[in-house]
Parts: C-alpha cells; structure tokens; sequence
C-alpha cells in the first residue's frame, strides 16, 4: 500500500505551551481537559496560537457484501437513500455541520446505487459495495490500494482549502461487522465481546450476526494464520472504512487535527494506528458511542474520549458534538488574559 511519513509532533514546543497554559488567570491545571486538549493542538500545529481554520467532514458511503447474510436490521437501499437525504441538508451530520461551522463533503466510494443523477456527491466509487466475505475477500489488493489513495486525495483536497481540522464520517448499511472483527482480530478482543446491535438488532439477530461473523473468521484464519495488518483490514473492510484510514494517515501526515467518531471510525482509528503508530497524536476522540464494545475499543487504544451521550447514529455526529469543546480549548490559548497583562496577582 501507499506509505506515509508520520511524525509525531516536535516536543521542543512543549515547555513554552505549558509556561502559557500555566500563566492564564485561572489556577494551575484548573481547566483540566482543556488543558490537556490545548497543548496537543499546539504541539500537532507548532503554534502557541492555534487555530481551526475551515473545519471539514468527509462523509463517506459504501456498501458491504456482508449485507446479504442478514446481519442488519436495515436493508442496504438505506445507505443510498440517506446519502441522497444528505444532499437535501435533512440528515443529523447535516445538522451538526451547520451547527458547528463544518464544510460537509459527501462522497460515494462504494454504494450499490446510481447517484450520478446527484452532482453534490463527490463521485469516487471503487465498485457497487464490497464482496461477502463470509466467502471471499471483501476488496481485492487494487481495489484497497485505491480506497487508501481516495481516502488520502480527500484529506489533501481540505488541506488545500486551508483546513487545519477534519472530520470523517461514514454512510454503510452493515459496517459494525467488518468493526467488530477488525476490533477482535486487530486487538486480540473476542468476537463475543466486539459485537453489538448495530442500528438495532434484537438478541436473536445479535446471535445469528456472531454465528455468521465467527464463520468468516475462521474461514479467513484457516487460509493463513499469520495474516497481516492490511490483510486484515482488506478481507473484512468496507470501502469507506479504507479510505477513512487512508484520510486519517494522510492527515497526520499533513500534521492536521483528526476528529474521530464513534464505533465505525474507532475501528478505522485502531487500523491506522497499527499501520503508522504516530497517527494517534493527531486523533482527538470525540466520544464513546452506544455500541458494544466501544469503550473497550477505546481503551485498547489507551484513548479518552470527550463525550458520553449514548450515541449510535454514526455518519460523524458524535465527533461533531465534540468540536465545541476543541473550540474552547484553542479559545483558552487565544482568548484568556494571563495574571501579568491582567494586573491580578498570581495565587498558586
């Protein structure tokens, strides 16, 4: 696959940024996580005084082959309807972006659907939705090469237009599966326990998804036990899941903020950050879903996210519902007086 050049951000400027964040007129270590979030901004971006120039969020669609087993409550025409609802502003990462300031790309890399008829979807489609990979490989090497590439065109294209942030969200009817195996195969985890209700099974359904899942896998480990990080990622993964990663590593590479959702865009995270560790420094978690086995995704990851609210919805909105707190935290370094220029004494 491509290779990216990811460094973790120059630690040289972590003494001052710290000497600032201690001397705003507040008491040492008193606006916590602010804190913490503010010095990784800064070290990500080499500024005392960073910023969040023209946020982006990439929404991605695809469809999986996986699909066909039953393995979700919905049918996979959701994904395309709902990326046409997202042309028409109607959908809740529709919202949140407008709430929060967000230029919202919609990009298909894989539905099964004609939506050339809608010329605000950014046509980037690989093929119509992926294999089944309870028989075979859900992408082939070319097919995942260019889903890594389109991921890291996108993440260029934000750059380009002066984005020092992004976000990713995805669109795929049946996407937890290729997660939860991702999260068991890629983290040690057992299946049992990556596996959730997605958009809303009932315990039979949870069951017979486990039963289909389990299949694949020991199908996939009895062709090869030693696979690698990208066979994994490749067997199992839909198109939009790829070229997240890809926009993720090409983020880093390009020293922007990563904003990254729920259970869906962890899985892709935890992908990333196998492939080039150093991507984490640039990952800022927005929030811990609803789905089973998120949290212990994140802490796989030794990652803390910002928000708990029980969400499920994906498409990014979790990570959305973060920025305001990302916002406080560069206005903290940008807007706060300090104890010298505010004439208040300093009392810690």
């Amino acid at each position: 696959m491509r290779k990216f050049k990811i460094e973790k951000p120059d630690q040289n400027l972590r003494e001052a940024v710290q000497d600032k964040i201690d001397n705003l007129n507040k008491p040492k270590s008193s606006l916590g996580r602010l804190e913490q979030l503010a010095m990784q901004i800064c070290l990500i971006e080499q500024k005392l005084n960073p910023t969040l120039h023209h946020p982006c969020h990439l929404l991605l669609g695809g469809d999986h082959g996986i699909e066909h087993e039953g393995v979700s409550v919905s049918p996979r025409e959701v994904t395309w309807q709902q990326m046409i609802n997202f042309t028409k502003g109607g959908g809740g990462v529709n919202m949140f972006c407008r709430q929060h300031g967000f230029d919202l790309s919609i990009v298909d890399v894989g539905v099964d659907y004609d939506l050339s008829g809608c010329p605000t979807i950014l046509n980037r489609k690989i093929a119509r939705g992926t294999k089944n990979f309870l028989y075979e490989p859900a992408m082939t090497v070319e097919e995942f090469e260019k889903a890594i590439q389109t991921g890291a065109d996108l993440a260029y294209d934000c750059f380009n237009q002066g984005s020092d942030i992004i976000c990713i969200g995805e669109m795929g009817i049946a996407n937890t599966s290729p997660s939860s195996i991702w999260m068991s195969l890629l983290g040690g985890i057992p299946l049992n326990e990556c596996i959730g209700a997605g958009a809303g099974l009932n315990q039979l359904g949870v069951q017979r998804k486990r039963n289909i899942l389990q299949k694949a896998i020991d199908k996939y480990l009895s062709i090869d036990e030693h696979h690698t990080t990208v066979d994994t990622i490749r067997y199992f993964g839909g198109f939009e899941m790829v070229a997240a990663i890809g926009a993720m590593l090409r983020a880093a590479e390009l020293h922007l903020i990563i904003l990254v959702d729920g259970f869906i865009m962890s899985a892709c995270a935890m992908a990333a950050i196998q492939l080039e560790p150093a991507a984490k420094e640039y990952m800022i978690f927005g929030h811990c879903g609803d789905e089973s086995g998120h949290r212990r995704m994140l802490r796989l990851m030794d990652a803390e996210p910002l928000l708990n609210l029980g969400m499920r919805l994906g498409e990014g909105t979790g990570a959305l519902c973060a920025f305001p707190i990302v916002d406080s935290a560069v206005r903290m370094m940008n807007e706060m007086n300090n104890f010298e220029h505010a004439n208040i004494t300093k009392y810690f």
